[in-house]
């Protein structure tokens, strides 16, 4: 039976009937997609595979228990469920990345260090782990799209259609974030020198 013609939801539907071969032609069909998204999140190809296994356990338990209801919006859903789960491995191995703004800029390099001294690497150090500590303390709208743009280098339209917001939002959410950001270390700052 050739599949290739039906749409997505068709395949979902047959899945749900029964017909595994509607699942298998839907893992066909976005299986390099969904992969390389989590990939490019992750660096780690062994890390991927887990996490693309994860997030197709879940999709098959969600459509065999007849909780799926995203009319026509089948791979956006899995791309969400996988999203997900970096984003819970990564809260997990409290792992924070190196974080850049909307313009490019490493967020890390608002900090400027020259010949550094064994005090100021210390210093740096410290504010890194500070930066990082201060990420995890984010909403996690804010933090989830500091995490996209960063690690899987996203657009902000693929973060917004990953995250179901307008580019508008999700550009607005890394904005709240980098302020948040600025505020929370000027007073660190503060606390220093205090």
């Amino acid at each position: 039976m050739n599949l290739q013609s039906n749409n997505d939801q068709e395949l979902v539907k047959l899945y749900i009937a029964g017909n595994e071969s509607g699942l298998q032609e839907l893992l066909r069909r976005h299986k390099s997609k969904i992969y390389t998204s989590i990939y490019l999140l992750v660096k780690d190809q062994y890390l991927a595979e887990d996490i693309f296994q994860d997030a197709f356990i879940k999709v098959i338990n969600t459509l065999r228990s007849g909780r799926y209801n995203e009319e026509g919006k089948f791979l956006p859903w899995v791309m969400r469920i996988a999203h997900n789960l970096v984003i819970d491995y990564f809260r997990k191995e409290k792992r924070t990345p190196i974080i850049t703004s909307a313009d490019g800029v490493d967020v890390f390099n608002m900090l400027h260090f020259y010949d550094e001294s064994a005090e100021d690497r210390m210093l740096r150090d410290q504010t890194h782990k500070d930066l990082k500590a201060m990420i995890h303390l984010l909403p996690d709208e804010q933090k989830e799209v500091l995490l996209m743009r960063h690690y899987a280098d996203l657009s902000f339209k693929e973060i917004a259609d990953l995250t179901d917001v307008s580019i508008n939002t999700a550009l607005g959410r890394m904005r709240y974030a980098l302020s948040n950001l600025r505020k929370m270390l000027k007073t660190k700052e503060v606390s220093y020198k205090g």
